[in-house]
């Protein structure tokens, strides 16, 4: 039997992450074996797992590659195709690994043929994520959107979506991040730091915005006073905030179909008409630091593991 290293969680105490060989999955009926080339780092990959897993457990969701094997009944990809994926919950592991099992039916997203492994990598989580998120705020011109957390990957795509909806857009981030976002295409930028940004949102569009993006942990309660009677504001963090004052808090839509978008954001990234932000390009061998970067909430952007030497 073959080994393959990975990073693996030893048992259910907190942060028991290790690097270690392990032998390589085999996949099943409607699986798909993957030789994973790059992997997209993420602030839950330590400990979003299944309940029913085994220790050694290799962690993360998310990652590119080409397809090794093909297990029986398999019909929409084939050996030698390449990858990006979100692999979640999966009994056989995750994907921060240099193999992973992965079911025909998760989301899985053919990469363009001018895209890396790293830049596909980048893509499934954050592109899945807020073209979801977006829907509910049912942008369109003129519309004033505000992006709580704007700097991060998200973000960094919610802003260029909206403005190429015709939105009038403004996001929050630390100081030092306030170019990046107005390079994206932001009209206006908020120190989160600052105790009069919710004052600021209210004074660049008058009475408030039309809508809100809260991405970070917490910020759902903070968009309420900055958004106008009769906008919405979309939790992505899963914050439980009940609506309040005019204001609609739509839960987050998970069971919204976005494949065919997502193929086309990753078609206009690897043309380059949408721009994806990648910080940092870690050494497999150095995810932990990588891990610990993304869980500061401070990276810009998507922090990415090669595999590559």
């Amino acid at each position: 039997m073959r080994n393959m290293k990975a990073f693996v969680k030893e048992s259910d105490r907190p942060d028991d992450l290790r690097f270690a060989e392990m032998p390589i999955p085999e996949p099943g009926e409607h699986e798909l074996l993957v030789r994973v080339k790059a992997v997209g780092v993420g602030i839950h990959d330590g400990y979003f797992l299944p309940r029913d897993m085994h220790y050694p457990y290799p962690i993360g969701i998310e990652a590119a590659g080409v397809v090794e094997r093909a297990g029986d009944g398999v019909s929409a990809f084939r050996a030698g195709e390449r990858i990006a994926f979100v692999s979640m919950m999966q009994p056989k592991g995750g994907t921060w690994a240099e193999y992973a099992v992965v079911s025909e039916d998760s989301l899985i997203l053919r990469i363009p043929e001018r895209m890396s492994f790293e830049e596909a990598a980048a893509v499934p989580v954050a592109g899945n994520t807020v073209l979801k998120a977006l829907g509910p705020l049912q942008l369109r011109a003129g519309l004033a959107l505000f992006i709580a957390g704007a700097s991060g990957a998200i973000g960094t795509l919610a802003i260029q979506l909206a403005k190429k909806e015709g939105c009038r857009v403004a996001g929050s981030a630390s100081a030092k991040n306030h170019a990046y976002m107005k390079s994206l295409g932001a009209d206006f930028t908020v120190d989160y730091r600052d105790p009069g940004w919710q004052r600021q949102i209210i004074g660049w569009s008058a009475g408030g915005a039309d809508a809100a993006l809260a991405i970070q942990p917490g910020t759902a309660n903070d968009c309420l006073p900055v958004v106008r009677d009769g906008g919405r504001i979309v939790p992505v963090s899963g914050d439980q905030v009940p609506s309040a004052g005019g204001v609609r808090v739509v839960p987050f839509p998970y069971q919204a179909d976005v494949r065919s978008r997502l193929s086309d954001m990753m078609d206009d990234i690897a043309e380059g008409r949408l721009h994806l932000e990648i910080e940092q390009i870690y050494p497999f061998a150095e995810g932990l630091e990588a891990l610990r970067k993304t869980q500061t909430r401070h990276a810009r952007g998507k922090l990415v593991l090669t595999m590559e030497p």
